[in-house]
């Protein structure tokens, strides 16, 4: 059985002959009734505040949660933008080393047809200064001819001019 003051203040003793003086447990039993009264109060105080300990508790608890949860799906945010920067990167490097090679195929084809271009450049030439030498030399052939003939012309020319007509 739970006792209150209004209990202890409400207790009557029995007398005796000898028994104790009324006034003493009178006056005590006031003071225990003020000091169980006090307890209590300072009980329901604390039992007050402990409720709401218990509540601030569950806040910060039901915070705690929140913010382990916001932590928990930033880092997977951040978990996935980093995977997606890095396949973006692997797709922009792929195209880059598939341009390169298209450029450089290019660069190849076109080198080889400029090497092309050269060596029949060089066969013209070739050709030419060939065609060409020949043809100096057949003028210079024509002009020994000339000459020869001029000569020959001459010195038939002298003989006719040192011989007696008949």
């Amino acid at each position: 059985m739970k006792l209150t003051p209004l209990d202890i203040l409400q207790r009557r003793f029995s007398k005796r002959w000898r028994g104790l003086d009324a006034g003493e447990v009178k006056d005590f039993l006031d003071v225990v009734s003020a000091e169980f009264e006090e307890v209590i109060r300072e009980n329901r105080f604390l039992e007050e505040e402990l409720k709401r300990a218990h509540q601030a508790l569950a806040a910060y608890r039901e915070r705690e949660d929140t913010i382990k949860e916001t932590m928990i799906t930033a880092q997977k945010v951040v978990r996935d933008m980093k995977e997606n920067i890095k396949r973006e990167a692997d797709i922009i490097l792929g195209e880059a080393r598939i341009e390169a090679e298209r450029i450089v195929g290019e660069a190849r084809s076109r080198a080889s047809e400029l090497a092309e271009e050269v060596a029949a450049y060089k066969r013209q030439r070739i050709r030419f200064e060939s065609e060409l030498r020949g043809i100096i030399e057949t003028h210079l052939k024509m002009l020994d001819a000339y000459r020869e003939r001029e000569e020959i012309e001459e010195q038939e020319s002298k003989i006719k001019y040192l011989t007696p007509p008949e």
